[in-house]
């Protein structure tokens, strides 16, 4: 495989194992909903990603890579995180997906603008989704609504959350050199201003819930 197809097969794994994982997270997740709707709902998000990681699977195959061996050099870094990030309430699960996931989501588009076709859609089609997101911030909404007081815990949350995916996501790009070509601009690898660009969004997103950054 050519050094451009090892680093495209790279990411392919880095996404197909956190949609993996995703997809047991949200499963797992789903006992703490409050009611039957969001349980439900929350099992409905998890089966969209176990489709999305059967179509990155698909494509590793297709590339003569295994999905298993893609995957491999991600468990590590992705189940520290979600090992140190256990929620504890429904509050505390909702305020993962929507800040957490998030910031993982934007580290992954950051390096998929290096792609080409049909990888680069696929990756990025695989993101796109964003009824998960989109339903985590409104929950966050009516927790806070609630009980304002709420806002504080969850704003320290938030930013436990973020400093553990930035730690992970750094030890990531400093493992995987197929991964740090791609985050490359103009022959260099600018990682301070990758995590500047992913701390921005993630101070938009926070304000959009009425949390503190």
């Amino acid at each position: 495989m050519s050094a451009s197809g090892s680093a495209y097969a790279d990411l392919l794994g880095l996404v197909a194992f956190g949609e993996l994982l995703a997809f047991e997270r949200m499963a797992g997740d789903a006992r703490l909903a409050p009611d039957l709707r969001r349980r439900a709902a929350l099992n409905e998000m998890a089966a969209a990603e176990i489709v999305n990681y059967r179509r990155l699977a698909d494509r590793l195959g297709a590339l003569g890579v295994p999905p298993e061996e893609a995957m491999a050099p991600y468990v590590g870094p992705l189940q520290a995180y979600h090992d140190s990030t256990e929620p504890r309430d429904w509050a505390e699960v909702v305020t993962k997906a929507y800040v957490g996931d998030a910031i993982t989501d934007d580290f992954v588009r950051e390096i998929a603008d290096a792609l080409e076709e049909p990888d680069r859609a696929l990756v990025l089609d695989v993101l796109h989704d964003s009824r998960y997101a989109d339903f985590a911030a409104e929950e966050i909404r009516v927790v806070v609504a609630d009980d304002p007081r709420v806002a504080g815990r969850l704003s320290m949350w938030a930013r436990r959350l973020v400093g553990e995916a930035l730690s992970q996501a750094g030890r990531v790009a400093a493992e995987r050199g197929a991964l740090t070509a791609l985050i490359a601009r103009d022959g260099r690898v600018d990682v301070p201003g990758l995590f500047g660009r992913l701390t921005t969004a993630h101070t938009a997103r926070m304000v959009a819930v009425g949390l503190n950054n």
